[in-house]
Formats: C-alpha cells, structure tokens, sequence
C-alpha cells in the first residue's frame, strides 16, 4: 500500500486529522502493513483449501501481492 492509499483512506475513515499530529503517519503505515499481513494470511488459509490446480493459479497471484506489497 502506498502512502497516498494511506493517506486517503486515513481521510475517508475519518481520522486524517491523526497526521496532523507528529509522527503519526508512521504508526499508521505500520498498521495498513499488519492489517494487509493478516488478511494475506487469510488468503494463504484458503488456497490451502483448494484443489492442486486452482491453488497453483491463486499462489501465483498471491505471490504477485507480495511482491507488490514489497515495493
């Protein structure tokens, strides 16, 4: 996720004025990487559910959400 996706869903929710506040950008960004962790996470449970073919297709996907989220 990007800072401006952060930042504009900051806004959207409500507390865009938390990055008025010092700081707090950090603490915010850290929190949409564990939120996006834990619902990867959720995805990977799954595709552990799925057939070998439609597991393959969806790994390969994933892996390409990861590699995004590593940017």
């Amino acid at each position: 996720m990007t800072k401006e996706e952060i930042i504009e869903f900051t806004k959207f929710s409500g507390l865009g004025m938390l990055l008025e506040i010092g700081g707090m950008y950090k603490c915010l960004e850290h929190f949409a990487k564990l939120v996006a962790a834990k619902e990867l996470e959720a995805i990977e449970k799954r595709v552990m559910e799925l057939d070998e073919t439609m597991a393959t297709r969806v790994y390969v996907i994933n892996k390409a959400i990861r590699e995004r989220g590593q940017e």
